[in-house]
């Protein structure tokens, strides 16, 4: 399962909620939900949203936890304002919004906006709408926030407003209307995406869109004029129906934004690639195999392209977080996953030469992508020529990584002599004397002990079953 920073215990990600925070202990998950936010939980609890939405696996779920017998056997300290201690259950692995394909974070939108709109018949109202507050939890996206509900007052507009429009909608707009890229923008911008810089980079035809003209162009347009002045209460009033129709005609907006995964490199990667049917299939057969002999409960798929290897190592039962650097192939992968139901199944965007790094507040409030490993197994497939040739990274720190990412390892080694390499070669020098199966294997026996190995058939290709020293 994922880990998190923590400071005395306290997760470090929940700091800036006053309502409670979060903490492990022993690798369980509570929150401390406070004393100030007991009005709105008991309302979240007995009016009967809670239960409906978990119902829908739109909340993650939880058990109240008595107090007195966690004390006396907890390292950690309950706050003298403490109401109640839950235990959520703990999501498999936490991805944020940079490392989602499109359709996630959309999807993760339209989530947020439903969650708010049954909230609204329960008299209750979201009070942020942070797309860090969201999850893929077996194949849903779904709020880990259970603290995230008010009560709802007659006459406020959404507090959450302006949060859900940079953290979901502009993203959205942008990746769909100007470059499907600059959804990495929220891995600069973790505040969200501010909406003066969205509207100068969205083409002007997005102003003939009325609900991006309205949410984007007018309202950093309003954020602009407003910055420096003070702020007032708010006495126009926003009635109920008003903010139903807010919320409708945000889901609208964001219902209508599309991207079509087309034209990349490695989208089509299994149209186009040397492998005869049954070097195919041979290498599904083992990778699966392989997989249900470890009985891993946590895999990372490195290069997982389109899902195809991913689903047969998941076929273990194991959780699978398949990876790739092409969004094309990840919004593939997630939407093969979507139809099919396949809840072991977590795509994700992900550069291995420049993985997710820590960020936020003391780099602490979002682990980088090796803080949340290392992992049962790990499948490289089809990816170590490209860390080697394409990225020059030498074969005995491709070891060290792998050594430190997982136990046991699953790699494919790619020959010179294989045209998938060639190609790689074609435009450039070859200044990679110890590429070779020998140099390989000398580079990775110094850290894993090899148990299996395979020719994949009707091919010049390797396929190793390692486990770390």
């Amino acid at each position: 399962m994922t880990k998190q920073k923590q400071n005395n215990g306290q997760l470090t990600a929940s700091f800036r909620d006053p309502s409670g925070f979060l903490f492990s202990e022993n690798g369980i998950l509570f929150r401390q939900v406070n004393q100030s936010y007991a009005e709105d939980y008991v309302r979240l609890m007995e009016s009967g949203l809670y239960a409906k939405l978990v119902k829908a696996g739109l909340l993650i779920p939880h058990v109240e936890v008595d107090r007195a017998e966690r004390s006396r056997s907890a390292s950690t300290t309950l706050s003298a304002d403490a109401f109640k201690v839950i235990r959520p259950e703990r999501v498999p692995f936490i991805s944020y919004p940079y490392e989602w394909s499109f359709g996630q974070l959309k999807d993760a939108a339209l989530a947020t906006l439903s969650i708010q709109k049954r909230a609204l018949k329960a008299e209750l109202s979201l009070k942020d709408a942070s797309a860090y507050n969201i999850q893929f939890v077996r194949g849903r996206a779904t709020l880990i926030d259970t603290l995230s509900f008010e009560k709802y007052k007659e006459g406020q507009p959404w507090v959450a407003y302006r949060q859900f429009c940079q953290h979901f909608l502009a993203p959205l707009a942008l990746m769909s209307a100007r470059d499907v890229r600059l959804g990495q923008l929220l891995r600069v911008y973790i505040d969200g995406v501010p909406l003066d810089l969205a509207s100068e980079l969205l083409p002007w035809h997005t102003r003939f869109n009325f609900g991006l003209l309205t949410h984007i162009h007018i309202h950093s347009g309003a954020q602009k004029r407003y910055a420096d002045q003070a702020v007032k209460p708010h006495t126009g009033g926003m009635s109920k129906q008003a903010m139903l129709g807010l919320i409708e005609n945000l889901e609208n907006t964001v219902k209508k934004l599309d991207w079509k995964p087309a034209g990349t490199e490695w989208g089509n990667y299994y149209d186009d690639n040397n492998y005869s049917d049954a070097a195919f299939k041979h290498k599904m057969g083992l990778v699966r195999e392989w997989a249900e002999q470890k009985k891993p409960a946590l895999i990372w798929d490195l290069g997982g392209n389109t899902g195809v290897f991913s689903r047969e190592a998941g076929a273990s039962g194991a959780q699978v977080i398949s990876f790739d650097i092409d969004p094309a192939a990840v919004e593939q992968n997630y939407r093969y996953v979507k139809s099919n139901k396949d809840q072991n199944i977590l795509p994700l965007v992900l550069d291995l030469t420049n993985p997710s790094p820590a960020l936020g507040w003391s780099n602490s409030e979002r682990n980088s992508f090796g803080e949340r490993g290392p992992v049962d197994m790990v499948l490289a497939l089809a990816v170590i020529h490209h860390l080697s040739i394409s990225n020059n990274v030498p074969l005995p720190k491709l070891a060290g990584f792998f050594a430190q990412t997982c136990k046991w390892l699953v790699i494919e080694f790619v020959p010179k002599s294989d045209s998938q390499v060639q190609k790689l070669l074609a435009s450039r020098e070859d200044i990679f004397p110890n590429y070779t199966r020998k140099g390989f294997e000398s580079a990775f026996k110094e850290k894993f002990t090899v148990h299996m190995v395979e020719v994949v058939r009707e091919s010049e290709r390797h396929l190793y079953l390692m486990e770390t020293r």
